[in-house]
């Protein structure tokens, strides 16, 4: 769990004891209030565990750009190549 995920998961209970407040109180901005903490605290969540599922990538592609560079800078020319063309194929 990295701090993304916490601070997500603190900012989605925080939102869900606002919107129960707001909704016991009939005040309708609170509870608006801590629907959108929710919708926010949701997001940072999913954006820390997309984080943690592409760690492992990231260290594995430095790796193989450290262990075989003449390689990595053949993949990324040919990457690069295709870009172009994609593009430049586009108007």
């Amino acid at each position: 769990m990295n701090n993304d995920t916490l601070e997500g998961q603190v900012r989605d209970i925080g939102g869900r004891v606002k919107e129960t407040t707001g909704t016991l109180t009939n005040d309708p901005t609170l509870r608006g209030e801590g629907v959108a903490d929710q919708v926010g605290g949701n997001a940072q969540k999913a954006v820390g565990a997309a984080g943690d599922a592409i760690a492992p990538i990231v260290d594995q592609a430095k790796e193989f750009a450290r262990s075989k560079p003449l390689a990595t800078a053949t993949l990324v020319g040919v990457l690069g190549v295709a870009l172009l063309n994609t593009l430049r194929g586009r108007r």
